[in-house]
């Protein structure tokens, strides 16, 4: 997995940018970056954080990272965020996802015999700088990243940090959330919502599926609405999200206590046999999901289901059940 946090203010950013970021350690272990923007323009620092956590890794370079606006990553996969050079003009940019046919869209955009790539990883192509590639055949960062957003199998979050502003794309069929926040003095865009809360942001906008934001210090602007095709990750609420964040609106530490609560249905109880009545279960889960919509839920409850199935692999059936099925009970 990974996760990625970006802010933009009318002053320093490097704190926020910082803790931000940090919020996000539970998502990765390999890579963490960040990148800013400020009068003296662009400055990145990435460190390999699997000995030792971020803070401790990136506090000795906050001075060097002083800036107005911000991107930065924990990643499990290449080095970023990356800083590019092109005919779009200077800007950072970082990533979240898995993109299926990476090879395949590398040797594309090679065809040409005018592209290159330098960010290599363990002998891998750096999918983020794959990416960059992409966008800059377009004439300018939205219809590149539109674009990229047709063309790759798999998933994909990302944001672009120039002198202007911040650019948030979330995975086209919205698998990876992206959440926009602000203060008094600024905005910024988390995977996690958790993370911008605990800085003092509140809630503006969670991007939709393929949905475009350009966010400004005072400002965030659609530039691409969001698809109707909805594929969100539930491994976010069963195992990657943090306890106390939300995505589309659900909370995960209550999802997983309600997934919990279905899964307990068939053990034994206060003392008495695990029901195995049809109904009794069909009523247990219109109580549980029904306060938040089937379209997420029943597809984590799945999850957690199929799970529970391995776990309970060959342990003995429970008790047959004495209690009587709701229709015949007094």
């Amino acid at each position: 997995m990974g996760g990625i946090f970006g802010v933009i203010s009318q002053q320093s950013c490097t704190n926020d940018l910082f803790f931000g970021v940090d919020y996000h350690s539970h998502l990765g272990t390999r890579r963490g970056g960040m990148a800013t923007y400020g009068k003296k323009g662009f400055h990145r620092a990435i460190h390999n954080i699997e000995n030792a956590p971020f803070r401790t890794k990136f506090e000795h370079d906050l001075e060097e990272l002083e800036g107005t606006a911000g991107i930065g990553c924990i990643s499990d996969n290449e080095p970023q965020p990356l800083l590019i050079a092109s005919r779009l003009g200077s800007y950072a940019i970082t990533t979240v996802g898995v993109i299926q046919n990476l090879e395949q869209l590398a040797k594309e955009a090679m065809a040409d015999g005018f592209t290159q790539y330098m960010e290599m990883s363990e002998g891998r192509l750096n999918a983020t700088e794959v990416v960059a590639s992409l966008i800059n055949r377009k004439p300018s960062i939205v219809e590149g990243i539109r674009y990229v957003q047709e063309i790759v199998e798999g998933s994909l979050s990302i944001l672009i940090l120039n002198e202007h502003g911040i650019f948030a794309a979330r995975d086209r069929l919205g698998r990876t959330p992206l959440i926009v926040g602000k203060n008094d003095h600024a905005h910024c865009v988390s995977f996690e919502s958790f993370a911008y809360l605990n800085l003092g942001y509140h809630d503006v906008h969670e991007l939709g599926p393929g949905e475009i934001d350009f966010i400004r210090a005072d400002s965030c602007r659609v530039v691409q609405q969001p698809g109707d095709k909805m594929r969100i990750c539930a491994f976010l609420w069963v195992y990657y999200g943090y306890p106390t964040s939300c995505y589309e609106g659900v909370n995960v530490e209550e999802m997983r206590y309600r997934c919990g609560d279905m899964l307990a249905s068939r053990d034994n109880v206060g003392g008495g046999s695990g029901c195995r009545c049809t109904r009794f279960r069909n009523c247990t889960r219109d109580r549980v999901f029904q306060p938040f919509g089937y379209s997420i839920c029943e597809t984590v409850y799945q999850v957690y289901a199929d799970l529970a199935a391995l776990l309970y692999a060959g342990s003995p059936e429970p008790a047959q059940s004495d209690c009587e099925d709701e229709a015949d009970s007094g």
